[in-house]
């Protein structure tokens, strides 16, 4: 009986120390934009039409290689990779739409 204890406890302790290091995602992927050398070489989700054109015109211009990711967790944010100088960054944020992807809550009911 004693053993069959210990062996919980330890599988609890992996399972913990396994959250613990893998469970930080926890936003939902809006989009991801893949760039190689000023070129976008993949993407998945829904990109704003006006701000693919934008983020692809400054990456061409800098000859970027990063990546874009746009992650809902309560609030919008934006990720992009650290390679990539604070100010080149900023434009990019500036450009990004975060009204777009916000949520809109529908007053589907009436007021009493």
């Amino acid at each position: 009986m004693d053993i069959a204890i210990k062996t919980v406890l330890i599988i609890i302790g992996f399972y913990l120390v396994y959250k613990l290091m893998f469970g930080g995602k926890s936003g939902l992927t809006l989009f991801e934009m893949h760039f190689k050398q000023g070129r976008l070489t993949s993407h998945k989700g829904k990109i704003q039409d006006k701000f693919e054109r934008e983020a692809r015109a400054i990456a061409k211009a800098e000859k970027l290689t990063c990546t874009i990711r746009a992650e809902r967790s309560g609030s919008v944010r934006l990720h992009i990779s650290a390679n990539v100088s604070d100010d080149v960054s900023q434009r990019l944020r500036n450009l990004f739409p975060f009204e777009y992807y916000e949520r809109k809550d529908a007053d589907n009911g009436r007021r009493a």
